[in-house]
């Protein structure tokens, strides 16, 4: 038997008497050009937080804030793997930007992960601001890669990186109380505008937050999820394929339990004949989706 095929056994006979693997206290990076030797510094039931060692060790505030988001998607998306805690990785002078994986990925040892780094020696130290928002991005991509057992984001080919991201964020600060956090995050994602679907197009104004806003905040972006789990094509555990806009727009129809295509043709710039063509095609595919089409 390889060391590998070892590893996931032991795995399995944890799992299968409900008992989660301690997180190693080293753990040495193998992907993409990530090669450091990483210091367990946190861990309790639902996180465990790795720091490279250019990190300065007195920072703590992930502890508390990755685990509070962490508790806080379990609750409203599910589970997320058998041994079901986020592994928080923080670089310090290197590796800008961030990354997830989940626990279908043979690429981070099948643990649901986030690996953010910054290229200023004095990273983290704040625990505010971008310090926030990166983090949480990333936990975004991690719920919206694995949600309800099921591999993939179908959606992503459409709201890019990340659409997604931006209602994510503000709902988390939102509902854990971070009313200046979700004021600030609020302020910064009503001006943006993107090129995509159509020029012009403001994702977090004119669709997310209206979406969000009026048709039962937490429960709306969950009720997303489930309704791909439960309908949207799926092979092997993972989702088939990627959505197209008019499944894009008939799935949150459902999630809102309202025809959104009068706000998707604001907030898209107008609805183009393929568009309607994909969400009476969508309309047939999926009859299951719970709302009364208007047109």
């Amino acid at each position: 038997m390889s060391r590998f095929s070892g590893f996931v056994v032991f795995l399995v006979i944890l799992s299968m008497r409900g008992v989660a693997p301690a997180p190693p206290q080293n753990w040495l990076e193998h992907w993409f050009e990530h090669v450091q030797n990483l210091d367990l510094v946190f861990a309790d039931d639902d996180v465990a937080v790795y720091f490279d060692s250019d990190v300065d060790r007195s920072i703590t505030w992930p502890n508390a804030f990755i685990g509070n988001v962490w508790r806080y998607v379990k609750r409203n998306y599910g589970n997320f793997g058998t041994e079901n805690n986020l592994y928080a990785i923080f670089h310090t002078a290197k590796y800008s930007g961030g990354h997830p994986s989940t626990y279908f990925d043979a690429s981070h040892d099948f643990r649901n992960v986030i690996d953010v780094g910054s290229s200023s020696p004095t990273a983290w130290l704040s625990g505010q601001g971008n310090d926030l928002d990166i983090v949480t991005h990333e936990i975004a991509h991690v719920v919206e890669g694995a949600s309800r057992d099921v591999h993939g984001s179908p959606a992503f080919p459409i709201w890019g990186d990340s659409k997604w991201a931006e209602i994510f964020n503000y709902d988390v600060y939102f509902k854990l109380g971070m009313r200046q956090d979700a004021e600030r995050w609020y302020n910064l994602m009503i001006q943006g505008s993107d090129d995509f679907p159509s020029t012009g197009t403001f994702w977090f104004r004119d669709w997310f937050y209206p979406i969000y806003s009026g048709h039962g905040e937490t429960f709306v972006l969950t009720r997303f999820f489930t309704l791909l789990a439960t309908y949207y094509p799926q092979s092997g555990g993972s989702y088939s394929r990627d959505m197209n806009i008019g499944e894009f727009v008939h799935f949150w129809s459902g999630a809102a339990t309202m025809d959104l295509k009068p706000l998707a043709t604001t907030a898209f710039k107008g609805w183009r004949t393929e568009w309607e063509q994909q969400l009476v095609q969508a309309r047939q595919n999926f009859p299951q989706i719970p709302y009364t089409p208007t047109n």
